[in-house]
């Protein structure tokens, strides 16, 4: 069994025994907090776990480059404890933000699934409640986020706990907090330029679209665990940069990945409605790109189609076939590659663990080669 794969594990082994310490908490509370529990266990079951991996690869990267002070990794009897806890706080975060992010996006699915909102609607509807069974499912996958968001800082806290490095724990908790700033930050512009974008030139359509995908995606999902798992490890200043100059890059690869997954993939695979992206009308750089290809009147056609959630089937079809033949597929996949060695070279002379970054080098081409 890999190293990677043994990491996963021990992940799930962290959070499943964290949600049963809380859980006990829940139900001891009233009965009526049971769907909490279950769904809190549901949403954090699986998944790719590629936030928990960065955080990992980064710690290894570190520690296993020599130049790690001697007390800046775990106490004696703490083994793997501290980067688990703080790798599965990401994992928890993460799944906060895509309860957070399905109601945003008023999003039917997740992983295949019904998304929380939906669950609890679904909930309300069995039991024959009174009132909405709509607000009570947005009401109620609210507070579940917030509960995942409160869990994953205990988790984290738990982690930095283990460290025997102030200045380590310092640095991680630096990084952690301005992580979710950024991506509620940049969660905040995505919406914005799907409501805002019309009174914005149409010059500065890419630019806006490539900041979002800095903000909300590239340094939460690749280049923050990179840092956080290098800060618990007591990492350089040398070494952080060549870690951020290989995470940010790649992050963007690795959202570009998931715009075009977005608009094109297999919803049996991605366990999203094919084209999802077009009726949620996001301003992705694939559709900035699509738009700049297009004249005139083919671009105010297209512009009245994105962002319709009652888009049929046949015009999710005539809105695909619009961005292929833009061009912009060809322009992003290049984009992605572009992306993808520009962070490579960037840790190949670095001061880092060779196993490690070996590692680092397969998981960059993981995360943009994905199918879901």
């Amino acid at each position: 069994m890999s190293e990677s794969i043994r990491f996963v594990d021990l992940i799930q082994t962290r959070i499943d025994g964290f949600l049963d310490a809380r859980s006990s908490i829940l139900v001891s509370i009233a009965d009526e907090l049971a769907p909490i529990q279950a769904y809190s266990r549901d949403f954090l079951s699986g998944g790719k776990r590629f936030r928990a991996l960065f955080c990992f690869w980064g710690w290894q990267a570190v520690r296993s480059s020599g130049s790690a002070p001697e007390d800046a990794g775990v106490s004696p009897g703490g083994a793997l404890d501290a980067v688990v806890s703080v790798a599965s706080a990401l994992e928890v975060f993460h799944a906060a933000a895509l309860v957070h992010d399905d109601i945003i996006d008023n999003s039917d699915t997740r992983r295949g699934a019904p998304s929380a909102h939906r669950r609890f609607e679904r909930l309300h509807a069995q039991n024959a409640w009174q009132g909405s069974a709509t607000s009570f499912g947005t009401g109620a996958a609210t507070l579940l986020g917030d509960l995942l968001l409160i869990f994953s800082d205990e988790l984290f806290d738990e982690g930095l706990g283990e460290l025997v490095s102030a200045a380590s724990r310092r640095a991680a908790r630096t990084e952690f907090n301005r992580m979710r700033l950024e991506v509620t930050a940049g969660q905040y512009l995505d919406i914005f330029e799907e409501i805002g974008w019309s009174s914005q030139p149409d010059t500065d359509q890419l630019a806006r679209a490539e900041r979002v995908i800095i903000y909300k995606s590239a340094k939460y999902s690749i280049e923050a665990p990179l840092i956080i798992g290098a800060s618990l490890a007591g990492a350089t200043i040398g070494q952080l940069e060549a870690l951020r100059a290989f995470g940010l890059p790649l992050g963007i690869a690795y959202q570009l990945r998931d715009d075009l997954l977005g608009v094109f993939g297999d919803a049996e695979v991605t366990g999203k409605p094919s084209g999802d992206d077009l009726r949620e009308g996001k301003r992705t750089v694939l559709v900035a790109l699509a738009r700049e290809a297009l004249p005139g009147g083919a671009r105010s056609a297209f512009d009245e189609l994105l962002g319709d959630p009652t888009l049929t089937h046949q015009q999710i079809e005539t809105l695909q076939m619009t961005i292929r033949d833009s061009g912009a597929v060809d322009k992003v996949e290049a984009i992605i590659a572009a992306n993808v060695a520009r962070a490579i070279d960037a840790i190949d002379a670095a001061p880092l663990g060779s196993q490690a970054k070996a590692q680092l080098r397969e998981l960059a081409v993981t995360v943009t080669r994905r199918a879901s």
